[in-house]
């Protein structure tokens, strides 16, 4: 069985990444581990450690609805969240990688994100790249 992996933000581009990770995850006949990552730090304070928590329940509760075998990785160890996706991607050994991406003004074009371009970059396998729906 193969393994699809998922990176998710608590944004409309999680949310997209996370119902086209499932997806995936049902056309391969793949388990789907996702993976909501972050840094840590002052950034990361008791309201926001409790926000990603509630946020973490509703996609457990997403999953389970869906039917797919799934693994949920909250981690906050100090890495870029980047760093994190492609080393748990590396270590199941990923058939595919799904992130979200948000719109971006015209400079922003320029600079594709951070995280995205080291994930599209440095990934061993392919990355699938989703928008959010347009309200």
């Amino acid at each position: 069985m193969g393994t699809v992996v998922v990176g998710f933000v608590d944004k409309p581009e999680g949310e997209a990444a996370l119902q086209r990770g499932i997806e995936e995850a049902r056309l391969r006949d793949s388990r789907l581990v996702v993976v909501s990552s972050h840094r840590g730090g002052d950034e990361f304070d008791g309201e926001a450690s409790i926000h990603a928590e509630e946020a973490l329940a509703k996609v457990e509760g997403i999953l389970a609805d869906s039917g797919v075998e799934h693994d949920v990785r909250h981690l906050v160890r100090g890495f870029e969240p980047a760093e994190d996706l492609i080393s748990i991607a590396e270590a199941n050994g990923a058939d595919l990688i799904v992130i979200g991406l948000r719109r971006r003004s015209p400079v922003g074009k320029l600079i594709l994100g951070s995280n995205a371009q080291r994930v599209l970059l440095d990934s061993h396998c392919p990355v699938l790249a989703v928008k959010a729906a347009q309200d």
